[in-house]
């Protein structure tokens, strides 16, 4: 066992000492040490309730015949952080995130992890520790936020945080009081568990499951139900399992559950950050996975669940119709059922018995929401290495159109601008030097994108950025523009009133300025300047790479 390195030998006589103090008795130095890596915050809504998540963890790897050791990882909420200077360590944390949990489990010997994340980074960030590692390992996640309720005009409707944010543009255009906002913002968010729609902490649970390293249920039981609990007693179970077998994530984590995982995104309708994420942690595993690839798969798989933002219903509905294993089994066509799960047994056994059980909430493959995925990546002279948008979420009037650019170097620029309406119906709203090296950071543009979605203004203005959406973003928002307009790519030689071409079903993304031209302006401008001199965020924009990579360190897999 690995964990012999720290407790075996009369030169570790120290070492045991050690383990004598934490209380541990003789017995557990000849059992296999487990690590649960717990993201437990007070900080965070879905990070709230986790110590009781890993209480069950611990007792179900006790009961398997493990020994638990129990550390923390820093966590970021997306929601607090919005809108502020804040927002820029959001991303960066994952780094930090994979580099901690490395670090612990190196430095302490664990033979196996358990991982309990649950908000948007920190699924993320422990995937790629998982897949760096390469321990035998299991995550169960926090679970899911249940809607909030208000009295709508034909009686209760469930809510959630992204209508705080649309809102505010409400507020601002006088299509909703102040009282009414106050209202919607204590009851939006009821309690505990990651923000109810198929935002990035939900997308990236479920897709968990997708790649084989969840059991079935993590990314859809609600936060505060008991079969959360019930999961995670389970999850600390199977983790011995998983060691005993020998399993490791680059038995799991292959270049068919890459692919599957891509593929069920497109049927949710995921977050956009999955663009980001699921990238990086291919890159971890060493797996090549071109974003091209994306749009082969959005080209096969429907759009089929009926999930907020966009849609009529949340993650908890979801789970009621069958959860992740139901979505699944709808596209299994799709699918490539041969991909190894920490069960012990395939992806294409883990759906085979499933069922759809409510079928406005998994619409029939044949039957969907929309005839390609959730998610497409488009190409184009304004972004040569890629740029990601969310079908799913935009207007159907939108998924074609042709517009003056408006400029902005910064999302303080352009909120401001949007708050005073400074924009016409038609126009392609530019917010550049967002990037992961020139935010620094890659911010996430939820207020800009909600504000102009609570002004009914979704379906008449675009917005493009080398910056990042939320997964609660909707409308014509395109972002991961790539290369960066810090890494002088097209986006910076945009001007006030080019035109800027959109074709999300020809996956294509254009300014209508000659390449000499373009060429010309970029080489006019002058020398990007780093916007931090000092601290973390000097020394992660200096390391990241572009969007299209995942923003990864390049040199860490």
């Amino acid at each position: 066992m690995k964990s012999d390195s720290v407790r075996k030998g009369v030169e570790r006589a120290p070492h045991r000492s050690l383990l004598y103090a934490l209380g541990h008795p003789k017995e557990d130095f000849d059992k296999p040490f487990v690590g649960v890596v717990n993201s437990y915050t007070t900080v965070i809504p879905g990070h709230m309730h986790l110590q009781s998540v890993s209480n069950a963890v611990r007792e179900g790897i006790r009961a398997a015949g493990g020994v638990p050791f129990e550390f923390n990882t820093i966590g970021v909420c997306d929601g607090i952080a919005m809108n502020h200077p804040g927002m820029k360590f959001s991303l960066p944390s994952r780094e930090l995130i994979a580099d901690a949990v490395e670090i612990m489990a190196e430095a302490h010997g664990f033979d196996a992890l358990v991982f309990i994340p649950n908000c948007d980074k920190i699924v993320p960030g422990m995937l790629m520790a998982a897949a760096r590692l390469n321990l035998p390992c299991i995550f169960v996640s926090g679970g899911p936020m249940l809607p909030g309720r208000i009295m709508g005009e034909d009686g209760p409707i469930d809510i959630d945080l992204i209508h705080c944010f649309e809102a505010v543009g409400k507020v601002l255009t006088r299509r909703m009081t102040e009282k009414q906002l106050d209202e919607l913002e204590q009851r939006a968010c009821p309690g505990c568990g990651s923000c109810s729609p198929i935002a990035t902490a939900n997308t990236m649970n479920c897709l968990t499951e997708v790649l084989g390293l969840g059991l079935p249920g993590n990314g859809t039981i609600p936060a505060p139900e008991g079969r959360r609990l019930q999961l995670a007693f389970l999850a600390g179970k199977q983790v011995m399992d998983v060691y005993q077998k020998g399993l490791k994530p680059s038995d799991i984590l292959t270049p068919d559950a890459f692919h599957n995982a891509f593929a069920v995104d497109m049927a949710l309708g995921g977050s956009t950050n999955t663009i980001l994420h699921v990238p990086a942690i291919a890159h971890a595993t060493g797996v090549d996975f071109p974003l091209k690839r994306i749009n082969e798969i959005s080209d096969s798989v429907p759009h089929l669940c009926n999930l907020r933002p966009y849609g009529k219903f949340g993650l908890a509905d979801l789970d009621i119709a069958g959860g992740i294993p139901a979505v699944m089994k709808e596209i299994s066509k799709r699918l490539r059922p041969g991909a190894m799960t920490v069960l012990g047994k395939t992806i294409g056994d883990v759906y085979r018995d499933a069922e759809v059980r409510d079928r406005r909430v998994i619409r029939p493959f044949k039957e969907p929401l929309h005839k390609t995925g959730g998610v497409a990546m488009l190409f184009g002279n304004l972004a040569p290495d890629g740029a990601v948008v969310k079908t799913a979420g935009v207007a159907d009037d939108m998924m074609i159109h042709e517009g003056p650019a408006r400029c902005f170097n910064s999302e303080e620029e352009a909120t401001r601008a949007i708050s005073s309406r400074i924009f016409q119906p038609g126009d392609v709203i530019v917010i550049r030097y967002e990037g992961p090296k020139g935010g620094p950071g890659m911010r996430e543009m939820l207020t800009p994108t909600s504000m102009l979605s609570g002004m009914g203004a979704d379906t008449n203005v675009a917005l493009i950025t080398d910056g990042r959406f939320s997964g609660g973003s909707r409308g014509a928002a395109i972002g991961h523009v790539s290369p960066e307009a810090a890494a002088r790519g097209p986006i910076a030689a945009v001007r006030d009133g080019d035109i800027i071409r959109i074709d999300v079903n020809n996956r294509r993304l254009e300014i209508k300025v000659d390449e000499r031209e373009i060429a010309e302006r970029l080489e006019s401008l002058p020398p990007f300047t780093p916007k931090v001199k000092k601290g973390f965020l000097a020394r992660y924009s200096r390391l990241v790479s572009s969007a299209n990579t995942g923003a990864v360190f390049e040199d860490v897999v």
